[in-house]
């Protein structure tokens, strides 16, 4: 209880650091992570594997597939190398999160930053741990149909970004999100309306209401693999469109294997009574 008023305190007092992308780390570690840590540990029981891929300090940039309808993989992501690697990973999003008033304060406080290169090029500079799931919107709101299947890496500008700091590249594959909110329409003229990228449709939303937005529990896995150097190039081919189209599909081609490997090892995504579904 004590140690609860003082933190309090300090919150009331102000007498706590912010960093100039707005991250709270006391926040963070304090509240934020406690609050999405169960889904963590007991609803979707994720194990971690390739941590010793994660260096325990300095500069590095993870780079993840992207998928679930809504970006919990990412929050996932964040509590596996905050409690497993000891590492605060600074996530890049779309411009979307932040331009919403909650939800992009709270993105702030928790390390993330809006994903361009200006900001990424900072963070590693610092030698920050830094992540970004370039496949976006087309990836997080794919059908079900297309699961575990990588869309396109945009124009590689997470590679330019860690060529010009020479950092390593830490691919990473998350098996589980695919499954807990199974997309299976869209409802187009809905989301242009509210100015969403889409409105999914899934087997329990919107029939279901509220309840439907209950994620299925899905067993989930999260592979950090060997990290791809990039300290091979000078930081002027950062500029040079081959050299980053080329490490660009080494890393997408790195982490579709890893996912392929990585279903096969998990097996069933649900529980026996859940398999059917």
């Amino acid at each position: 209880m004590e140690d609860f008023l003082a933190f309090l305190r300090r919150r009331i007092t102000g007498e706590y650091e912010v960093d100039e992308f707005g991250f709270d780390p006391e926040l963070n570690d304090r509240v934020l992570l406690n609050l999405v840590r169960p889904l963590y540990r007991k609803w979707f029981r994720v194990e971690v594997s390739g941590l010793e891929h994660v260096p325990a300090e300095g500069g590095a940039l993870v780079v993840a597939n992207h998928s679930g309808t809504v970006p919990i993989d990412a929050l996932m992501m964040q509590v596996a190398l905050h409690d497993e690697a000891g590492r605060a990973v600074r996530l890049l999003g779309a411009d979307l999160v932040y331009q919403l008033p909650v939800l992009g304060h709270l993105s702030r406080k928790s390390g993330h930053t809006r994903a361009s290169p200006e900001d990424a090029d900072r963070l590693l500079r610092k030698g920050e741990l830094v992540g970004v799931f370039p496949e976006g919107f087309k990836g997080v709101g794919k059908p079900f149909s297309q699961r575990y299947k990588l869309q396109r890496f945009g124009r590689g500008g997470f590679v330019a970004s860690a060529v010009r700091a020479g950092v390593p590249i830490i691919p990473c594959a998350i098996v589980g999100a695919e499954e807990i909110y199974p997309k299976i329409g869209d409802l187009t003229t809905l989301a242009r309306a509210l100015g969403l990228p889409y409105l999914p449709i899934t087997p329990f939303f919107p029939l279901l209401g509220p309840l439907g937005l209950i994620p299925l529990p899905s067993k989930w896995l999260i592979e950090f693999g060997e990290p791809i150097r990039t300290d091979r190039y000078e930081p002027a081919d950062a500029d040079d469109p081959m050299v980053i189209f080329n490490q660009t599909d080494e890393v997408r081609e790195t982490i579709q294997a890893q996912l392929n490997e990585l279903r096969l090892r998990r097996g069933p995504a649900f529980p026996p009574l859940l398999a059917g579904l």
